[in-house]
């Protein structure tokens, strides 16, 4: 990443471009040895390097021949020195391999990073949706509570 840019935004880019090129690597780089997620889906923690490359492995391979859009909203981003943090929504589209939108679904992301030599490397993530009291189910939609 540029020193110049915003990490944060050139981040949740990068991350945009690995998924939708399904590329394990590119995705993977994005983030420090040392990573610690807490994610969304199926694990409470991720802790490693090599636990999150078996968790974006598992997700492209699922995917078959379709690929996935990663758009970014609402970014907030704050750095200072060598760390970084955001914040943003990002909205995940399954497309077709014939470009046909076939499902979405909005998760909340929080992001932590440091400059590691002269590339800044995610340390820290964290995605959620709210939990409706009604149902106990995840919400995976965004509503229009702003």
């Amino acid at each position: 990443m540029s020193q110049s840019g915003d990490p944060v935004r050139e981040a949740l880019a990068r991350y945009s471009a690995a998924a939708h090129g399904k590329n394990v690597d590119a995705f993977v780089s994005l983030y420090a040895d040392d990573v610690h997620v807490f994610d969304m889906w199926n694990s409470w923690e991720l802790r490693g390097i090599d636990a999150w490359r078996k968790m974006a492995a598992g997700w492209f391979s699922s995917l078959g021949d379709e690929r996935v859009v990663v758009t970014a909203r609402d970014v907030t981003s704050n750095h200072s020195g060598d760390l970084a943090l955001g914040h943003a929504t990002l909205t995940y589209t399954a497309v077709s391999a014939d470009g046909k939108e076939l499902r979405s679904l909005d998760n909340r992301i929080t992001i932590a990073l440091r400059r590691v030599a002269s590339a800044w490397k995610i340390f820290h993530e964290h995605t959620s949706g709210p939990i409706d009291h009604k149902t106990m189910s995840g919400v995976i939609r965004r509503g229009d509570s702003r």
